[in-house]
């Protein structure tokens, strides 16, 4: 008999799967929003209500 089909350990690579969806969604939810943000603050740079157009931003998507 081989090895390979006597091997009974159990490894927690299966079951991290949640962790890697979490840590992927929070960066893509940090990223979208202040990607947002930045764009808002370019586009409005000119005028003088940048600072509440770039808070008003943040919480409507937050």
């Amino acid at each position: 008999m081989s090895r390979l089909n006597t091997h009974n350990e159990s490894h927690l690579v299966s079951r991290i799967g949640w962790l890697r969806a979490a840590v992927l969604g929070a960066n893509d939810g940090i990223v979208s929003t202040a990607s947002l943000i930045v764009g808002v603050a370019v586009a409005l740079a000119s005028t003088s209500d940048t600072e509440q157009a770039e808070l008003v931003t943040g919480v409507a998507v937050g």
